[in-house]
């Protein structure tokens, strides 16, 4: 393989990529429009000669490029949140800006970059003759990743029938090789309690006061270390041996976390004993951790344990429609993933990047300093389709996309031009590198 070729090629096409992400990314107000960037997408993968271009009913494109049997996946959402306080941007988010170095706009990072990236890889593994019968390149442009994380590729893997030999997700790297992230779910807790007159409060039963006992629990699971002697023993806990059979995947992700997001309560009126309470907790997972040591951890908790049948725990459903009116119901659980530091594709991609850029990080003068004080092969802050692909189905998942992680959801979100052509390199070079 002439990895000096792929770079070559790969920057030939700069303005291409370029073009392609500003037509994606400019939007006309707050929605990020999935159908018309869907529809761009798919316009550009037929543009490019892609031998099939399919959107499914979810809203989904899935972009094949090659014949061959084995199906290797770069996956990319194209939705997009909103841009918050535009006070707090020095730009027009939905009409961005370009220079010589940088893209702005919302979604430019997360995560539109990396749908351009993985097209235009594509492309150039035909340009240079890397197709083989061995495999089929996949190019998925998904939807509502930004509400519920992999409901995509559950729709993906289970109604289209399609299950790739592994996927690069193209989320933001800065830089690196991401091989996972923790998992998070949505639980709900809900306390009864007896309505009265607030005159005389001890008629009743208050909700509030007995959710304030079980929120102090809450904020113990996640802030007390894990002593003996301690009776609600922290999350920590996960990262010892004594506690967690898969230790050191949880010390690489990092520890879990629990916190209170929302609350809501009713009572009759303001001079009543509230009669309910309930919150939401944004329970963040490290390996070893499952949605239901999730929930059994809170209905342990001595409070929850007090207050008995008043209390339930639950996790929370995620069942809005995207843009083609599917509904396709499913919890809202985002498991914990990693892919082994020695696994084949793991290797793979660290090969196509070393052969490609060196040993270490590359990135503007802005970004360099600080990509090359870190490892190459790291993990996510955030939850990624990674949840889904490799979380609850088991096939393998890594990450590598352009962009910065700090740039997502944030005011002034960029991406830079080099990063769009070392991950186009990379991509083009990565399968035949995985096939030998």
């Amino acid at each position: 393989m002439d990895f000096n070729k792929i770079k070559e090629a790969a920057q030939n096409y700069q303005a291409d990529m370029t073009k392609f992400l500003r037509e994606i990314v400019k939007n006309p107000g707050e929605s990020c429009d999935e159908k018309a960037h869907i529809e761009r997408i798919a316009e550009e993968m037929r543009k490019l000669e892609f031998d099939k271009v399919v959107i499914d009913p979810q809203g989904n494109v899935l972009g094949y490029m090659g014949t061959g049997e084995k199906i290797i996946g770069f996956d990319a959402h194209i939705d997009t949140v909103g841009i918050g306080n535009i006070d707090n941007w020095t730009f027009d988010p939905y009409e961005g800006y370009e220079n010589d170095e940088e893209i702005g706009g919302r979604g430019v990072s997360d995560q539109c970059g990396g749908i351009v990236s993985a097209v235009y890889g594509a492309r150039i593994m035909k340009d240079l003759g890397l197709l083989s019968d061995q495999y089929t390149v996949l190019v998925t442009g998904t939807v509502q990743e930004e509400d519920c994380d992999g409901l995509c590729w559950q729709y993906i893997i289970n109604e289209d029938k399609v299950r790739p030999e592994f996927v690069v997700s193209t989320e933001p790297t800065d830089g690196g090789i991401y091989r996972g992230q923790r998992g998070r779910m949505e639980i709900r807790v809900d306390v009864k309690g007896v309505s009265c007159h607030g005159s005389a409060p001890e008629r009743g039963d208050n909700a509030i006061y007995k959710m304030a006992d079980i929120l102090q629990d809450v904020r113990a699971l996640n802030e007390n270390d894990a002593d003996d002697a301690t009776e609600i023993k922290g999350l920590v806990k996960m990262l010892d041996e004594k506690y967690n059979p898969d230790w050191k995947e949880a010390r690489f992700l990092g520890r879990g976390t629990v916190t209170t997001s929302e609350i809501f309560f009713t009572s009759p009126s303001r001079c009543a004993v509230a009669d309910s309470c309930s919150v939401s907790l944004d329970r963040r997972m490290t390996a070893g951790e499952t949605w239901e040591s999730c929930l059994d951890e809170i209905r342990a908790l001595p409070s929850v344990q007090k207050y008995g049948d008043d209390v339930t725990v639950s996790m929370y459903n995620y069942d809005r429609p995207s843009y083609t009116g599917c509904v396709y119901p499913i919890e809202c659980y985002f498991p914990t993933w990693v892919i082994p530091e020695d696994h084949k594709v793991t290797k793979a991609l660290e090969e196509a990047y070393t052969n490609l850029y060196g040993e270490t990080r590359i990135g503007t003068a802005e970004t360099e300093e600080m990509r090359k004080a870190r490892p190459l092969t790291d993990k996510w802050t955030f939850s990624t389709n990674g949840v889904s692909i490799m979380g609850r189905n088991g096939i393998p998942c890594i990450g590598f996309g352009p962009g910065a992680e700090a740039q997502a959801h944030a005011p002034n979100e960029k991406t830079w031009k080099q990063d769009l052509v070392v991950c186009a390199a990379v991509y083009a070079a990565l399968p035949t590198l995985y096939c030998k």
